[in-house]
């Protein structure tokens, strides 16, 4: 699959306890490209070609502006060659500070931003996409955006308590557990993890969890030692998860010498 080619730029201090980083993708060819579940929202802002997401019915065409919730299994996306696009990389939580909750509704889903704001204000944006001469520039147009609809609020604790856990576990954890360390009962813990990150805490542990074996796998090692350590009771449960993480077996992911 082709990958496109890209460039990173870090935000302004008022924006990086919600924003990762930006990166500025152009694609080289013609062809689809994958990516893997991912911690946080991501928005999407093409100034120049076209995006399609791949799904059982076909490909669809992205609007120009957009935003792609979490999603538990990679995506399959391609571009036409040329296409140029700003991407947001939201921290875990990050984007309630620009988006209203709540933000499971997004799980699994690019919408366009007109959801979520004026017309006229999204085709002036468009327009002074299209204007900038640089990346640079277009960086600022995003940001001067993201700024103007900044609007932070006081972090939950229960959820910034739940997400520590997670990460700690490294996502080998039930929500029963979650809410007996967090001195809570099951149904509001979810109810507002859900709503502030963008998943349910299963889901999320659940990306969590297979993100610490991509990282953790050395090459030619036997992934399955990996596997096992995070929580997975056997081989055909592994191989199951993963396939439905990255889109691929572990051999054809990883190359034929994985175990």
């Amino acid at each position: 699959m082709a990958q496109p080619a890209l460039s990173i730029a870090l935000p302004c201090e008022p924006l990086r306890p919600f924003v990762e980083r930006y990166a500025v993708v152009r694609s080289t060819s013609d062809g689809p490209y994958q990516v893997l579940p991912g911690m946080g929202l991501v928005l999407g802002f093409q100034f120049s070609g076209t995006v399609k997401r791949m799904e059982p019915g076909g490909a669809r065409q992205l609007d120009r502006s957009g935003v792609t919730g979490l999603h538990g299994s990679a995506v399959a996306f391609r571009s036409e060659a040329g296409t140029g696009t700003v991407l947001v990389y939201f921290r875990e939580g990050g984007a309630t500070a620009i988006f209203p909750e709540p933000l499971n509704e997004l799980f699994d889903q690019s919408l366009s931003l007109e959801q979520f704001m004026l017309r006229s204000e999204l085709v002036l944006l468009e327009e002074r996409l299209e204007e900038a001469a640089t990346d640079a520039d277009r960086v600022a147009v995003v940001e001067a955006f993201l700024l103007g609809r900044l609007r932070p609020a006081k972090p939950d604790t229960l959820v910034v308590g739940a997400l520590a856990l997670i990460h700690r576990s490294k996502g080998n954890i039930r929500i029963e557990q979650l809410a007996e360390h967090l001195h809570t009962s099951r149904s509001p813990l979810e109810r507002r993890f859900r709503k502030a990150v963008g998943a349910t805490a299963k889901q999320y542990a659940g990306i969590v969890r297979m993100r610490e074996v991509l990282g953790a796998h050395v090459p030619g090692a036997a992934l399955l030692d990996t596997a096992l350590e995070a929580g997975f009771y056997d081989q055909a449960h592994f191989i199951k998860a993963f396939r439905a993480f990255t889109g691929e077996a572990p051999q054809r992911f990883f190359g034929p010498t994985e175990k």
